[in-house]
This record gives structure tokens, sequence and C-alpha cells, in this order.
């Protein structure tokens, strides 16, 4: 059977989805992904992307750091792309329960999606250092330098940054959603990165749905496998 029926059919029969996706699912939409040929870490700077994204460089080096955030973190004008579009339908019609990304970007919720469990943080999200006031995107994006707060604090992006642990609260939440889910479908994401990739072994159903334009690690897993590229395997789903 064509594996586009299989998928479909098993959304049809399947209420309790949870979707875990990664940095292809905002590709379509623009954004580049950081360990493709062409990703953010095959491109050259004076320090290595790992190392201008870490905590101890946005401590140390923190113009330096905001200079590259808003150089490559930040797209402003993207908009949510069929992946994003199609996950929220399926949560509209009651069938997906959550999403859960390793993605930055806010395009699930600019799609309308409600359940959002975001692992590395949001840039439309942003805290002063000292006082904890937050901030939109728009603080970030229209000044140059350090943002600072109105208590002269240095503005934080709420971003996981190497050398940060996740928020406890998003994991087992997170692990809640994958242990109870029937069919979980993971997209665009070489499940390389941890321990965000580490929650899929919550899943314990058998309907593990793997769409990835590239073979993961996870494939031995997987009761259905699509190497495409998401937003082109959602959108070709009717629901």
């Amino acid at each position: 059977m064509n594996k586009l029926r299989i998928l479909k059919d098993l959304i049809h029969n399947t209420n309790n989805i949870v979707f875990f996706g990664g940095a292809g699912v905002s590709t379509e939409s623009g954004i580049p992904d950081f360990r493709s040929p062409d990703g953010l870490y095959s491109q050259k700077y004076r320090f290595p992307p790992e190392t201008m994204l870490s905590h101890d460089f946005f401590i140390n080096n923190t113009a330096e750091f905001y200079e590259f955030y808003r150089d490559k973190m930040i797209y402003s004008n993207v908009k949510p792309n069929k992946a994003h579009l199609k996950l929220a339908k399926l949560e509209q019609c009651g069938k997906l329960k959550a999403v859960i990304t390793q993605n930055i970007d806010g395009l699930h919720q600019m799609a309308g999606s409600e359940k959002v469990l975001e692992l590395h943080g949001s840039v439309n999200r942003n805290n002063c250092m000292v006082c904890g006031k937050p901030y939109d995107i728009k603080m970030i994006t229209e000044i140059e330098g350090v943002p600072l707060c109105s208590c002269s604090g240095v503005i934080k992006p709420d971003v996981v940054l190497y050398g940060e642990g996740l928020d406890n609260a998003v994991v087992t939440e997170a692990i809640r959603f994958i242990s109870n889910a029937d069919m979980l479908i993971i997209g665009g994401t070489s499940l390389n990165v941890y321990p965000a990739a580490g929650l899929l072994n919550y899943y314990k159903g058998d309907k593990l749905v793997l769409i990835n334009k590239a073979t993961t690690s996870f494939d031995k897993h997987a009761d259905l496998i699509i190497n495409d590229a998401i937003g082109e395997v959602l959108g070709s789903i009717q629901t």
C-alpha cells in the first residue's frame, strides 16, 4: 500500500496523536537548519556557531552574541508552511493533542496550534536578567547593541543556549504527552540533538511515523518511514 495512504489511514483512525518536530519543519518556510551542507554550522564566522550560541559567550561577549543572534536566528518575515497549517488543523479536529518542537521560531503558534511545547524556548519571549520584566521580539530587533531593560538590566532571549538545561516543566509535560500517545509522528529532525531526542524513548505505542528527508538513527524503531519533505507529506493528507 502507498505510504501516504497508510499515513492517512493511521491519522483517520487515531484520536490521540502527538507530533515531535525539528528544524526541517521550518526550512520550507525559509528558515535554514543547522546541520545540512548549507546549514548554519557549515558557514564561517569568527567563532563557531556553537560557541556564539552558548551561555558563556552570551555572558562574556553579549554585544557580539546579539549581532550574530539578530543576523542568523531571527527571521521576522517568515510564515507557516503546509506542515504547520496541517498540524494546527489536526489539533482543531481533536486528533492532535500536542506539538513538541525543537524550533524557536513560533511558527506553530502563528499557524494556529495552541498546545505547543517549545523544548528550546522561543525568540518571541525575552526577559530582563535582573527584574524578570518580559519583552517581545521588537525590543530585540528594533535597537542596536545590547538590549537593556528599564531597570538597566540586560535582556536575554528565552532560548536554551549551549550549556543551559531544558526547562524541567516543559520536559515533564512532553514526556507525559509522548507516553500517553497512541500515535507519534516525528518530522523534520535528524534526532541528533540530545536530550530532546531522548524523549522519544518514552513512546510505547505501535504507530510511530518518521517523516524526514534523510535517514535517522531512530529509523529502526519506526512503524512507517517516509523520506520526503514534511510539508509536502502532511499537506497532501486530507482530513
